[in-house]
């Protein structure tokens, strides 16, 4: 597993903006050049009216999971404020998804470019094409090492799941 670093990644926002509701994003890739994806994601994002990012982390590039055959993973957490509801946020990350030819052959499988709403304000949801926190975020090294870089506080996540945030990383310490 290795960190990188670019213009954009780690990114703190020196703005205050006034959308009502905070998200984490997680992202992910492994086909193409997806550190360079992942920058033109930025400045997609930051141009849109719909979400302003507060924060990102470093992109981690680290080994896959479930299905092993094939290419290590980039992946990154965005901070978000936003005043889209869940769902159309989930609905917004899907038609990006596509944008970036997304296609989804089976579980775990390689991608374009793959983004979840990891936690969205204090809120646990779960529908059958949703659920927040996202499953199982506290066993992944992809969402909790970039995680850990975010500087999160009360408004942004639960406090059971900050403390759940910090047992995870210090239970993927090698």
């Amino acid at each position: 597993m290795k960190f990188f670093k670019s213009t954009c990644f780690p990114y703190k926002s020196k703005k205050q903006y006034t959308n009502k509701h905070y998200a984490i994003i997680g992202v992910g890739c492994n086909i193409g050049d997806c550190r360079r994806r992942f920058q033109k994601l930025f400045y997609f994002l930051s141009k849109d009216l719909k979400i302003n990012i507060l924060q990102a982390s470093s992109i981690l590039k680290n080994p896959p999971f479930g299905y092993l055959n094939q290419d290590d993973f980039y992946n990154a957490i965005f901070l978000i404020k936003t005043d889209l509801s869940p769902a159309l946020l989930l609905r917004y990350l899907l038609k990006i998804e596509k944008k970036y030819r997304r296609k989804r052959y089976f579980p775990n499988s390689p991608r374009t470019l793959d983004l979840d709403i990891i936690f969205y304000d204090k809120i646990t949801l779960i529908k059958p094409f949703l659920q927040i926190p996202h499953t199982k975020w506290f066993e992944r090294e992809s969402v909790i090492l970039p995680l850990r870089q975010l500087q999160l506080n009360k408004d942004f996540i639960l406090k059971s799941y900050r403390k759940k945030i910090k047992g995870a990383y210090e239970a993927f310490i090698f």
